[in-house]
């Protein structure tokens, strides 16, 4: 018996979408860089980036020579611009292939990372360390503490789910809201039992924020996005066979409860890596993959990589939104991300009910 998969795109076809959203991606986080309060020119910024190879060549007695930069430039790109900027096209990434891994999971393209607890169960965490002013990690103490919260709660929602050694869609979905109802109580809780300090922090951490980024951070984001982007490329052509249904994927030889945890692990790193430091940022995972897949098609081995493209651009045009439109102030950008995705979320919803509910 012969199965069709949902989409074979060419390589061709990858090369052509995919350079041209790395493109778009190249130009956003320049555009960005240059951008600010403090407007620096394009040569500044590529002398910065130039510094590095000069200290390399340095090493073997080769010299490059670049023109100095003002200590304000310098230090204005290395500690604010450059990590913000990186940090934005990691989460976006993050949150991006995430939402796709999430879609092909549960074959529904307005499903989120979300549904599986990972946001709630960060934001609860991170609430308890602010509120009880834990300090065990020092400044990393709120991240980490996002990060663990985020993978237990996914953890605990896929275990609640089963029964009789599967996992069924629709048990994981209702699961998930359930996890998400207690979490969102717990989270209420504990900031009724916070001072004024402590619940303006947690509410400023749910609105998200790049706010703060640090090179430090954006080293250990992308150790585990990179791995959890690399685990979502792993599994996309697996995902095209879950297009197929429980029933035809098993025929072909998949271990659909297997595939399954593995994908759900994976959508809980890259999502509990986006949160840790830039805290709940919505709507990016649901809304890049849903549009991209209308344009590229359903088969994931474009569309995960398609997806991170795509959220990154997003989440560094979104950032540079945030900290330029009102004059020093920097708006949250969960706040942006769901004030621009609210309305497509419901103009997807109104033709999905056009399409009959399909991919399309």
């Amino acid at each position: 018996m012969s199965v069709s998969l949902p989409l074979r795109p060419t390589p061709g076809n990858h090369l052509v979408v995919l350079g041209a959203l790395s493109a778009a991606v190249v130009a956003a986080c320049l555009w960005a860089t240059v951008s600010g309060q403090l407007d620096i020119p394009v040569r500044d910024v590529l002398v910065a980036l130039l510094k590095p190879v000069r200290w390399f060549l340095d090493l073997f007695g080769l010299h490059l020579n670049l023109p100095e930069l003002t200590q304000l430039v310098d230090a204005t790109l290395w500690h604010v611009r450059f990590p913000r900027v990186a940090m934005a096209v990691l989460v976006g990434a993050s949150l991006g292939a995430a939402g796709a891994v999430m879609q092909g999971v549960f074959g529904n393209p307005l499903a989120e990372p979300g549904v599986v607890g990972v946001s709630s169960g960060a934001a609860v965490l991170a609430a308890a360390v602010i509120v009880f002013d834990l300090a065990f990690l020092g400044s990393w103490t709120v991240a980490a503490a996002a990060f663990l919260g985020g993978l237990v709660t996914t953890m605990a929602v896929y275990l609640l789910s089963r029964s009789d050694g599967r996992t069924e869609v629709v048990t994981l979905v209702l699961t998930g809201i359930a996890i998400n109802a207690v979490a969102g109580g717990a989270l209420a809780f504990l900031m009724f039992m916070g001072d004024t300090q402590a619940r303006e922090e947690i509410v400023f951490w749910q609105l998200g924020s790049l706010n703060g980024s640090r090179g430090e951070n954006v080293l250990v984001t992308v150790v585990v996005a990179t791995l959890g982007l690399a685990g979502a490329l792993a599994m996309s052509r697996t995902l095209d066979l879950l297009a197929l249904g429980d029933r035809g994927a098993r025929h072909v030889g998949v271990d659909v409860e297997r595939v399954r945890l593995i994908c759900i692990v994976v959508v809980a790193v890259l999502t509990a890596a986006a949160v840790a430091f830039a805290g709940i940022i919505s709507f990016v995972g649901l809304i890049i993959p849903h549009l991209l897949r209308m344009v590229v098609g359903p088969g994931h081995r474009l569309l995960v990589p398609a997806s991170a493209l795509g959220g990154a651009l997003l989440l560094v045009l979104a950032d540079l939104f945030a900290r330029s439109a009102v004059a020093y102030a920097d708006l949250p950008i969960g706040m942006l991300t769901s004030l621009v995705g609210g309305p497509i979320f419901f103009w997807l919803l109104r033709r999905a009910r056009r399409t009959a509910g399909g991919w399309a």
